[in-house]
């Protein structure tokens, strides 16, 4: 349940106009920026969007633009008090959402699971985007609230989202879970396991912290990612958070589509940027002190 990154700009605006002051002052942070990105270790190019070049008359994207994958940034697009201001796109699941609400259709959407990896498994170890929610906020004098809600999510096309405080888990979901044949992966994902046994008696396995994954494979100090900052990072998009959804209340009969756009997302975004950050060869500070 739940670094800087770099500036995330955005489409340009038709009424925009491209004046003298704002090229001078554009091309002063362009040459700040790439003196201090000449120090760190930039991801692959088709991971970590480059500084794109800037026309000097027009500032509309050049054609073809709209052929680019949609986390590819556009130029910034307006100044406010002197200083370009940079937006971020907000990253959302597009696929489908399998919602589960009963005994038999988690089971059903765990075989479902279970044959994929199966498939996989050839290949190698299969990542499994694993993220929970529950109600925050315990009636006074009650014990902590209850795991409500679990979703997994292993390619971009499906995500599964089962309510297993009205289902309970299975033994086939308890079967996948403790299985060593995938990897389950997010942020702070220990907490997570540790939940998971205290409530329902899981022990959910192998386990990978998606910051510890970030901290081997980024440049800079090791630091304790959150899900948000990860993925603004890697993929310069912003991961929405709504406290009104984060913070609601996960028990209810049936979730509203918001949250189950809301939870379906985490687990993607926990799938997609380990299978990024694990593309992506180990970070060595000699080495690079070398290059420089």
């Amino acid at each position: 349940m739940e670094s800087s990154a770099r500036p995330c700009p955005v489409n340009v605006e038709d009424d925009f106009y491209w004046d003298a002051a704002a090229e001078a002052e554009l091309q002063a942070i362009e040459a700040a920026y790439a003196s201090e990105s000449a120090k760190r270790r930039r991801l692959p190019d088709w991971c970590s969007p480059a500084v794109p070049v800037r026309p000097r008359t027009n500032p509309l994207p050049a054609a073809g633009a709209a052929d680019l994958p949609s986390w590819t940034p556009s130029p910034p697009t307006r100044r406010v008090a002197g200083y370009v201001k940079a937006m971020h796109q907000q990253i959302v699941f597009s696929g489908k959402i399998v919602y589960c609400q009963t005994p038999s259709e988690v089971e059903k959407a765990t075989t479902e699971i279970l044959r994929k990896i199966e498939k996989m498994k050839a290949t190698g170890q299969v990542s499994l985007g694993f993220d929970l929610e529950w109600r925050p906020f315990p009636r006074r004098g009650d014990p902590p609230c209850k795991v409500a809600l679990m979703q997994l999510c292993m390619d971009k096309t499906h995500c599964y989202v089962m309510h297993i405080i009205h289902s309970g888990v299975p033994p086939k979901l308890k079967f996948l879970l403790e299985d060593n044949s995938s990897i389950k992966v997010g942020i702070c994902i220990d907490n997570d396991a540790r939940k998971m046994f205290n409530d329902y008696d899981v022990r959910v396995q192998p386990l990978m912290d998606l910051s510890t994954v970030a901290n081997v494979k980024l440049a800079g100090p090791p630091k304790r990612w959150s899900l948000a900052a990860l993925t603004e990072m890697i993929t310069c998009k912003e991961l929405p958070k709504p406290s009104n959804i984060r913070m609601g209340n996960w028990e209810a009969y049936t979730l509203s589509k918001q949250q189950l756009q809301y939870a379906a997302t985490d687990a993607y975004i926990s799938w997609y940027l380990y299978e990024v950050l694990q593309s992506l060869p180990d970070y060595n500070a000699e080495t690079e002190k070398e290059i420089v």
